[in-house]
């Protein structure tokens, strides 16, 4: 791993850093390891509004689960006591609160595109000091859908967002593809181990899955500063749009 001052001038500077290695192949086994008993024994019985699958009538589409550590032991000591933890505060100069572990995919041929979007604008936080982390458990590239940044758009302020089509991705900037964003973003292939960790107010996404046969596997955590305060009041405001937008279509 790069020296710490390095890691955290690139994180300041860009809104993301990209650590290769984070954790070893052996480390890296263990993790699928344990998404796969999760998956078989631990998935049946989480609430289904943890659960995303790209079509709802089979299970072999599986595209996101949420709040794990909730649910799970080995997956809990992996947000809070572990050295992604330890990254978190770093990078964030705050102590931290480990807010959720998930395990993303995107299946061969059906994995949708991941909408341009920022993660504050759903933790809604004010100061907006939170990071999210995302580590690769199989190889991703432009093929499979790896993740994309937008280089320092972190310290751009929150770009207006929209409802979107995508399940799990309910809201997407809505102006986004300027000269300025595509000119300053990044693609970011990763091999399993491999570590991306960007900011609250990074804008990013990931394209399709258009391989006939890959998955795109992955680990995600997302950490807020204890100095962030949740604003309720954002939060009950966006919970009410969410739902007359889904009453209009009904």
């Amino acid at each position: 791993m790069k020296d710490k001052n390095s890691i955290k001038a690139a994180f300041e500077k860009d809104g993301y850093v990209f650590i290769p290695g984070f954790l070893s192949i052996e480390e890296v086994e263990t993790m699928r390891q344990n998404f796969n008993r999760v998956i078989t024994t631990v998935l049946p019985n989480m609430p289904a509004t943890k659960v995303f699958y790209e079509d709802k009538n089979d299970v072999s589409t599986l595209k996101q689960v949420m709040d794990i550590h909730a649910h799970d032991n080995f997956f809990n000591t992996v947000l809070f006591d572990s050295k992604f933890k330890d990254l978190a505060e770093l990078l964030l100069d705050d102590k931290v609160i480990g807010k959720n572990l998930e395990y993303f995919n995107k299946p061969p041929l059906i994995g949708k595109p991941t909408p341009p979007h920022q993660d504050g604008y759903y933790f809604m936080l004010n100061p907006s000091v939170a990071v999210t982390m995302w580590m690769a458990l199989e190889p991703a590239d432009e093929e499979n859908g790896c993740v994309k940044y937008v280089k320092g758009s972190h310290l751009k302020g929150m770009r207006p967002h929209g409802r979107t089509k995508t399940l799990g991705f309910s809201q997407g900037i809505t102006d986004f593809g300027t000269d300025e964003d595509m000119q300053n973003e990044v693609a970011f292939p990763a091999k399993p181990g491999d570590l991306l960790v960007h900011h609250s107010l990074t804008i990013h996404r990931a394209g399709g899955n258009t391989s006939k046969t890959r998955s795109r596997k992955a680990l995600g955590l997302i950490y807020f500063g204890e100095s962030a305060k949740e604003d309720i009041e954002a939060k009950k405001a966006y919970q009410k749009q969410l739902q007359e937008e889904r009453l209009s279509e009904v």
